[in-house]
């Protein structure tokens, strides 16, 4: 009867340390993968450098408009306003 034991002690370590070794080598090779795209621009970089230049571009094409809405707005907050 123990050595029934022993084999079930045996098979259930067993198994646990592949177990182990599997989520080891899962976690590894995720970890592996995602190093691949470090050498990218990331997604977040580029929409922000997009957004700068449209808002460049916006101001270049109606500063006029855009200078008279921020003097208003700071007249208005500073109370120096004719409101």
């Amino acid at each position: 009867m123990p050595q029934k034991v022993a084999q079930h002690v045996q098979f259930y370590l067993s198994t646990a340390v592949l177990f182990v070794v599997d989520r080891v080598v899962a976690v590894t090779r995720r970890d592996d993968a995602e190093d691949h795209d470090r050498g990218d621009v990331p997604g977040w970089v580029m929409i922000t450098v997009m957004t700068a230049i449209v808002v460049v571009a916006l101001i270049a094409v109606f500063k006029p408009q855009v200078t008279a809405a921020v003097k208003n707005v700071f007249d208005s907050v500073s109370g120096s306003g004719n409101n």
